[in-house]
């Protein structure tokens, strides 16, 4: 899957959590909200792309280029 796909992908999850069908995401941004949106965050995403997280995966997240980057190393 190409990096372009996996943020487009991933824009429509961070939608689907957020409630916010005009939210734009960008790599440099650190996910908000609460630590119940961050736990349905990951989920959703370990859903919508067939993925499974590790705590090791987990720690390196500090914003959404991280979770792009663990992405496309998880579907290579």
């Amino acid at each position: 899957m190409q990096r372009a796909e996996i943020h487009e992908k991933l824009t429509m999850v961070f939608r689907n959590i957020f409630d916010d069908d005009s939210l734009e995401i960008k790599e440099d941004a650190s996910p908000s909200g609460d630590s119940l949106a961050h736990i349905s965050l990951i989920a959703s995403i370990e859903s919508e792309f067939g993925v499974k997280f590790d705590m090791n995966d987990l720690l390196k997240i500090k914003n959404v280029k991280d979770i792009v980057n663990l992405l496309e190393n998880k579907l290579q």
